[in-house]
């Protein structure tokens, strides 16, 4: 009877080990704390674990063999295996949180020359009005005093032909 008891606790013992081995290839098999040295806080291999990750979602290709693993344990496996140096991951990090990009900097210097050119047009243009206003003063008041100087002359011709007469 104990020779049956062992047979049977060997075979439960078997199925349990296999059902264990059958699980196994779906664990993680990966932590934090096999990257940690890479990075100098926990905080930047989140962020740049969770960015490898996403882009792996995008559609990216895994530098390490995918093992029916989720996105986040392929990010990890490549920055524990560093098939991706620490330096590409940080400025893809960098870049995707960045506004700016080089090309809209140069459109950006583009618009500000061409506002900076259409400004300075437009100062020309309000200078000539300007001049052209005061040209035209200064011949209204050349005008008046010549108007001024003219009746001045008939006046005194009229005075000169009335003591005459």
């Amino acid at each position: 009877m104990g020779h049956k008891k062992t047979k049977i606790a060997e075979k439960q013992l078997k199925y349990l080990h296999l059902k264990f081995d059958l699980y196994k290839p779906l664990m993680a098999r990966i932590t934090v704390e096999d990257c940690i040295d890479k990075f100098p806080s926990r905080f930047e291999l989140v962020l740049v674990a969770s960015n490898r990750a996403r882009k792996l979602y995008a559609g990216e290709n895994p530098t390490v063999e995918i093992d029916n693993d989720k996105n986040t344990v392929i990010a990890l496996r490549e920055i524990a295996d560093e098939t991706i140096s620490t330096e590409k991951l940080k400025n893809d990090l960098v870049e995707e949180y960045q506004t700016n990009t080089f090309d809209e900097d140069e459109d950006l210097n583009e618009l500000e020359d061409k506002v900076e050119v259409n400004e300075v047009e437009e100062d020309n243009v309000i200078i000539n009005k300007l001049e052209q206003t005061h040209n035209s003063e200064n011949q209204d008041t050349i005008s008046e005093q010549t108007v001024s100087q003219e009746v001045e002359s008939d006046t005194s011709s009229d005075d000169n032909k009335s003591e005459e007469l």
